[in-house]
């Protein structure tokens, strides 16, 4: 456990492990600790990092609402894989955290290893669409800032595990981090070079469309689907999905033995 000052704004991260880098980023409103049912399996072959972003659990909550961006996320995960001493990765992350793992290679493609892009859309291309999108996260902002906390009871399962101090960085980072500027990522789908594998839940309704879109768009893509499992498919069904990533990562000669 440790913690890097970037620009003023401290952030809180993990290491488990040794062997090639792992970084793996939570989804909105969740933490660190949606991933301890990997830590055991990853572990063993990697060096398995995992985060809290701003805003979110550990890690510092800015005042300051232009702190929170898809930039700064970006910034924060290639500072993270600065302080571990990691050239590049494996980047990977749930909803939230894979769309900012889709931006990380965008913005850092030879930093890029592999992704593993978890129940997660890729954005929208159409400006309407986009808008609906952002109209819904500023409600989710405005509902933290007038009922706190006791929304994540009403969440999938790695928001109801999460601990923050207090709602105040939800609402800022649903307002910059959630919200999106541009049709840049989902653009670059058909760019991306590296080994990427789509996992969702059977059961994750809102983004089995969305899976089956970046599977088609990302060149030799692989789309693993978790029967029994929503939104948080590495916690329904933890034995399921680290066996998809493993065989994953090992076919595609990323794995230390």
């Amino acid at each position: 456990m440790a913690k890097l000052n970037r620009d003023g704004v401290e952030i809180y991260y993990e290491v488990h492990g040794e062997g090639p880098p792992l970084l793996l980023t939570h989804g909105f409103s969740a933490t660190a600790q949606m991933w301890k049912g990997q830590i055991d399996s990853l572990a063993p072959h990697f060096q398995l990092i995992t985060w809290d972003m701003r805003g979110h659990g550990q890690s510092d909550y800015p005042v300051d609402p232009a702190a929170y961006s898809e930039e700064a996320t970006v910034a924060d995960m290639a500072a993270i894989l600065d302080a571990v001493g990691a050239k590049d990765a494996i980047i990977g992350g749930l909803s939230l955290g894979g769309y900012m793992s889709l931006a990380f290679h965008l913005a850092h493609p030879e930093r890029t290893r592999a992704l593993l892009i978890i129940d997660t859309g890729p954005g929208y291309k159409k400006d309407e669409a986009r808008e609906g999108w952002n109209a819904n996260a500023l409600k989710r902002a405005d509902r933290y800032d007038t009922d706190g906390l006791g929304l994540l009871e009403k969440g999938s399962a790695e928001t109801r595990t999460a601990r923050h101090r207090d709602a105040t960085g939800l609402a800022h980072a649903a307002r910059g981090m959630l919200t999106q500027r541009d049709a840049r990522v989902i653009e670059s789908l058909p760019h991306i070079a590296v080994p990427a594998l789509v996992v969702v839940g059977a059961d994750d309704t809102p983004f089995l469309a969305a899976s089956d879109y970046m599977a088609g768009k990302i060149p030799n893509a692989r789309k693993v689907v978790i029967e029994g499992a929503g939104h948080a498919a590495n916690i329904d069904q933890p034995a399921a999905f680290n066996a998809a990533l493993l065989n994953f990562l090992e076919k595609s000669g990323l794995m230390e033995a």
